[in-house]
């Protein structure tokens, strides 16, 4: 009853484009932001369209091309009225449509595709003859929509097909795909488009109340992206198209959403990279920010987005949700913060405006949380603009068995061996463990978080608390794990890094990168040892070459133990930290 029966109506319609056609002469930054898509259309029109090529058992590549040339080379278009986007963009919806499927078996293909194909034939609407339009939306409705339809009434296509009852991205991604698809043609298939679109309204609260209670997301800041993008592109569609999002925006968490990706952010612009993040998976411009910004009134998000955009490339969704800035405030005003979702997180920094300042991150969550690896109260140092303790991020997502129960855990980036978490007889972690940080308490001068491992060691001890401070007025960084150790057994606290190690001695670390150092000290206890190893794997894993283990051993570790690093950065203003005093964590 609410359609909008005119095209476009998905997302950007033609008086929203006209008034950013006004601006743009006095905007420079929206000016930066045509330039940037209008020099991805030109690359796009000089490309022939991609073949039907799965890798694996996914399309998804593909998918993902066409989506991109699609948004520019549409928005291309009717932002310049010339042709020769148009007739490439048709080019592209053509070749897509002439594909026996889209990869149904694995979803998230046929979603990106359906989603791809959708804003082609609204925004090209007008452009489009008779028969083209016909043979594009006999496409959409055969490749995407109906076997859509298919998922929704229980015959999903192989293992990928539990979307719609999923917590996780494919959650969003998958309804996302369906729903502007379904919007797309909701003027002459209604049938089709109110199934889907009741179904899909259904299904999303599943995955948006995992952003409860305060944004953060449990498969990391470079899923969040992936999930926070198709909310946006998902609500946004039906607010255009039916002028009602049914109140999904208002879930929990969502207005406080947009603060995860900067928080967990470090100086170097690299996440607190857990989950299944690519390696160095970093800060960029993410254009849901904009819609972020735009839906919760909160003129920061779109700022932070523009000092962002300043030094990357716009994309067009930057343009379909543009907000001005206003004013020049980008910044949180606290340093620290705690995400207390499904996985908790606790971030401390000692600057905001400083490309040297010192960074910490830790996590908790669950073991099986989509995407998750063994690492629980891993954590993660920035400082002097290096990063040095890192999480190497995924592994190639084709490995054999890579999502089995089983064989995943076998693949060392996956397994707690490889993170910056404490070992009890060479075991990983429990595989059903979670973990929640249990005290959290910032101050001026230093800040720190405790995280309750107990349930990732249990086979060796009967507590393990891991506490993580940043000290000495924010100069240095210090981990201590505390256990009452049950089984006695060898005790292996670990670091992975980057950096060239040099051991001083047995309990003091030199590591460098180029011209910086950290010096990594044992405050205790005494009879633990430094000890340097390589993380070189060999294929087909990937080899993780020059990337390198400090590791703090204790050979005989039982009863009561309490092991304490201290990581200090080598300031160059040459006020350099050299030791602090270990108290119990609980006078912490």
């Amino acid at each position: 009853a609410t359609l909008d029966h005119r095209h476009p109506r998905l997302m950007l319609k033609d008086a929203e484009l006209e008034a950013l056609k006004e601006r743009y002469a006095k905007d420079t930054a929206l000016q930066k932001c045509v330039k940037d898509v209008l020099e991805q259309a030109d690359v796009y029109c000089r490309l022939t369209p991609m073949p039907y090529n799965k890798i694996g058992p996914r399309l998804l590549h593909v998918s993902r091309e066409y989506l991109d040339r699609i948004y520019a080379l549409a928005l291309a278009w009717r932002w310049t009225g010339r042709a020769v986007y148009a007739d490439k963009a048709v080019e592209n919806l053509l070749s897509a449509c002439d594909f026996n499927d889209w990869n149904p078996s694995h979803f998230l293909d046929t979603a990106e595709m359906s989603h791809a194909v959708a804003i082609g034939y609204d925004w090209l609407f007008d452009y489009l003859d008779a028969p083209t339009r016909e043979r594009i939306k006999s496409g959409l409705l055969e490749k995407g929509i109906k076997p859509g339809i298919s998922v929704y009434s229980g015959r999903p296509f192989g293992g990928f097909g539990k979307w719609p009852q999923v917590e996780h991205n494919w959650n969003q991604v998958c309804n996302g795909g369906m729903l502007i698809a379904a919007l797309a043609v909701a003027d002459t298939e209604p049938t089709y488009s109110e199934f889907v679109v009741r179904n899909a309204v259904e299904s999303l609260p599943k995955a948006l109340g995992s952003y409860a209670p305060d944004g953060a997301w449990m498969e990391g800041p470079g899923y969040w992206h992936y999930a926070t993008r198709y909310t946006a592109y998902a609500l946004s569609a039906l607010k255009t198209a039916l002028g009602t999002d049914f109140g999904l925006s208002k879930t929990e968490g969502l207005s406080q959403t947009a603060y995860f990706p900067i928080f967990t952010a470090g100086p170097t612009g690299l996440f607190l990279n857990f989950a299944d993040s690519r390696e160095n998976s970093s800060r960029r411009p993410m254009a849901c920010m904009f819609w972020l910004a735009s839906t919760y009134a909160n003129q920061y998000f779109g700022n932070n987005e523009h000092h962002i955009l300043a030094a990357g490339k716009a994309q067009p969704e930057h343009i379909v949700w543009y907000v001005p800035q206003k004013g020049k405030d980008f910044l949180p005003p606290q340093l620290d913060h705690w995400f207390s979702g499904p996985v908790d997180v606790a971030v401390f920094r000692s600057a905001w405006d400083d490309p040297d300042a010192l960074f910490v991150g830790v996590k908790g969550g669950f073991n099986q949380v989509n995407h998750s690896h063994l690492d629980l109260g891993s954590f993660e140092l920035d400082a002097l603009g290096v990063r040095w303790a890192r999480d190497l991020g995924s592994d190639d997502y084709n490995l054999a068995g890579y999502w089995d129960a089983g064989q995943r855990w076998s693949y060392y980036r996956l397994r707690s061996v490889s993170h910056n978490v404490p070992l009890l007889a060479g075991q990983d972690q429990n595989r059903l463990a979670k973990a929640k940080i249990v005290k959290y308490e910032p101050k001026k001068s230093s800040v720190f978080a405790i995280v309750d491992l107990t349930e990732a060691y249990k086979d060796f001890a009967d507590s393990v608390l891991r506490g993580v401070a940043l000290v000495a007025n924010r100069r240095a960084a210090l981990v201590q794990d505390e256990f009452r150790i049950t089984n006695a057994c060898q005790l292996v606290w670990g670091m992975t890094t980057d950096a060239e190690i040099a051991l001083v001695d047995e309990k003091t670390a030199r590591l460098t990168i180029g011209d910086k150092q950290l010096v990594v000290k044992v405050l205790a206890p005494s009879g633990a040892y430094f000890q340097i190893e390589s993380a070189q794997q060999p294929p087909p894993e990937n080899p993780n070459t020059g990337v390198r283990r400090l590791t703090a051993r204790l050979d005989d570790a039982q009863g009561d133990v309490r092991i304490a690093v201290l990581l200090c950065p080598q300031w160059t203003d040459g006020n350099i930290v050299k030791t602090v005093e270990v108290k119990p964590l609980a006078e912490w």
